[in-house]
């Protein structure tokens, strides 16, 4: 924790810039060679978020819901085969907090498909009421707060982040992480916040609750994998060249 909490204690919007331009590399780096996390991820990033803003009324279709719960697993380090299903446990040396549960797969692909439109609009209407956006999407089978927040960050970055482990570790002052509302909505607050003071001193544009989660995972996953891709936090520097990442030295994967 303390390491992830190196970068939120930082208020220099070019360094949080710098980390952000490394979440290609860092994510090559957690893939491994099977690479599906790669193109799920690139999916989620661009291809889902242009077909929801395509729509006349933003929503999700169930075979979304169901790529989507394979990336949110598939970037906790499980493993996912064939149609994007998880088959293996996560690799023991990343740190998992959340549970191993392939049924929930099983069971988000039990929901009708119309009842995923209509819960997905609902929830999307809503915003930016947090509350009531991510309770209409966990009336779905199979969905909790942290598969409704990435629903909601990839289709309102603005005011959603998603609820990676990475990212709630990087907070301080929050209680122990757990997978409920009331922990996700004191957590979105504190990204909220990061985001306009960061959009405030930033040169090169506008901060989103989802742009610093996705900074905070680069830099916590990176500090395990590959620390010599992260560029330096160390205050004492003030040139470009604090946003090269740092000379590569031997350092053991975790």
């Amino acid at each position: 924790m303390a390491v992830s909490c190196a970068l939120w204690s930082c208020e220099d919007p070019s360094r949080w810039a710098a980390i952000l331009a490394r979440h290609g590399e860092v994510l090559r780096a957690r893939a491994g060679p099977h690479g599906q996390l790669e193109a799920l991820d690139r999916w989620f990033r661009e291809d889902l978020p242009a077909a929801i803003k395509s729509r006349a009324e933003k929503h999700v279709t169930r075979e979304e819901l169901e790529r989507l719960l394979a990336w949110k697993l598939a970037v906790r380090g499980f493993h996912v085969g064939g149609r994007n299903l998880v088959t293996t446990p996560p690799n023991p040396t990343w740190p998992q907090r959340g549970r191993f549960r392939p049924r929930l797969q099983q069971l988000v692909a039990t929901n009708p498909p119309e009842l995923v439109v209509q819960c997905s609009a609902a929830a999307f209407r809503h915003l930016p009421h947090m509350q009531a956006a991510i309770t209409e999407l966990c009336a779905l089978r199979g969905v909790g707060p942290a598969t409704a927040s990435a629903v909601l960050a990839v289709g309102a970055p603005e005011v959603a982040a998603f609820m990676s482990d990475e990212a709630v570790a990087a907070v301080p002052g929050l209680p122990a992480p757990r997978y409920t509302l009331k922990h996700y909505l004191l957590y979105l607050d504190q990204l909220q916040e990061r985001a306009t003071a960061l959009s405030r001193d930033s040169a090169s544009g506008l901060w989103t609750p989802h742009g610093v989660e996705t900074a905070l995972w680069t830099w916590a996953v990176g500090q395990k994998l590959c620390p010599y891709l992260l560029p330096d936090l160390s205050p004492s520097l003030g040139t470009p060249e604090d946003t090269k990442p740092a000379k590569k030295r031997r350092t053991q994967a975790e």
